[in-house]
């Protein structure tokens, strides 16, 4: 469906002189791999040639443009996570790439008539939310999104001289204090995700204890998981409960270290335009509104959040800094009131969030 965007990028890439390299997944296929495959070919891992793949890219443009959410409803969830575990080194090796500044991406979104019906909206009001959230309604959405950047850095350089030991989240539906770790910065705002208005890190996930709710649908492998529950002790999940989706959820939490956080993230209400859910994360985990949102990540933490240079770093230094690893990156969404309090190293606390906004 999103072929003509394809094509377009395609021949802007030509012109510029870069190589382009199309991957086209067409609905489908996904199912009946799932579906035929037996256990030798779910967990199959061509190392040299992903490898020789990893070691030829610069960069990576992908285009979500699904028309059918739910193609892996009747899949067992274990068979997915399976194949998504035993892929994780060639996940891992362009992490490392892009640590050492050799690789970059971008994720964009392409709306379809599908999604757009499962979230209530009409497929032109979808493009609307698709269309406003990127600035495409403004005369020169390349200023406006500077503009953004220029704010989200202004609170990241806040954010990040405040030298926050750990932070607290209070709501209705939220008490969660989480650990930031040494050496880590908040981030955002990288152009990497299309459009993205959040201010994230990745903390030391040994430090994570309570528990939050989820009042936003998430939307993945195939299936709907909501009304979400997750409880924190000493950095280890011990309850996670979804009145949809439990199954999955439960599955997803066994795969290695997805029991730990990744991620947390808040989102001001003032820099987002997006104010529908739109059953995909990309626009989800960056939803406005009156309160904004905050989410958690389970599973795999991000290396750029390392305050430092990261090339320097072992596996071993990343473990004892913190970061957790794990194939699993999930997203769980919240836009209910609340405030977060930070703890700062000198013992001082000082509220960073309230009402939907940084108050920095």
């Amino acid at each position: 469906m999103a072929k003509p965007l394809a094509l377009a990028l395609q021949n802007t890439l030509l012109q510029a002189g870069a190589q382009p390299l199309i991957r086209l997944l067409p609905t489908g296929f996904s199912k009946d791999f799932f579906s035929l495959a037996n256990q030798d070919q779910l967990t199959f891992f061509p190392d040299k040639y992903l490898k020789e793949r990893v070691n030829l890219i610069d960069h990576n443009i992908a285009i979500i443009a699904d028309p059918d959410p739910f193609e892996l409803k009747t899949i067992a969830p274990q068979k997915i996570i399976l194949n998504r575990d035993s892929q994780k080194p060639y996940k891992d090796w362009l992490t490392d790439k892009e640590v050492q500044g050799r690789f970059t991406w971008v994720v964009a979104l392409w709306g379809t008539a599908v999604k757009a019906k499962l979230v209530g909206l009409s497929l032109k009001n979808y493009w609307r939310q698709i269309i406003q959230a990127c600035f495409l309604d403004k005369v020169d959405p390349i200023a406006e999104w500077k503009q953004i950047s220029v704010l989200q850095q202004k609170i990241l350089v806040k954010l990040n001289t405040l030298n926050i030991q750990s932070i607290h989240i209070k709501g209705q539906d939220v008490d969660l204090i989480i650990q930031i770790g040494h050496n880590r910065q908040w981030i955002g705002g990288s152009g990497r995700n299309i459009p993205s208005f959040e201010i994230f890190t990745s903390p030391d996930w040994r430090g994570t204890s309570g528990w939050m709710k989820f009042n936003q649908p998430v939307y993945r492998y195939g299936n709907l998981i909501q009304d979400i529950y997750l409880e924190f002790n000493q950095g280890i999940v011990v309850r996670a409960e979804a009145k949809t989706g439990n199954k999955l959820l439960q599955a997803m939490l066994k795969s290695p270290n997805a029991d730990k956080l990744g991620e947390f993230s808040l989102t001001d209400s003032r820099l987002s335009r997006i104010t529908h859910i739109m059953a995909e994360i990309l626009f989800d985990e960056n939803i406005g509104g009156p309160y904004g949102n905050s989410h958690v990540a389970i599973g795999m933490a991000y290396k750029d959040c390392y305050q430092g240079d990261g090339k320097k770093l072992t596996a071993k230094d990343w473990d004892k800094l913190g970061f957790n690893d794990s194939s699993e990156h999930t997203d769980f969404i919240s836009t209910a009131d609340r405030t977060v309090t930070a703890k700062l190293s000198n013992g001082r606390e000082k509220t960073i969030y309230q009402d939907g906004q940084f108050t920095l």
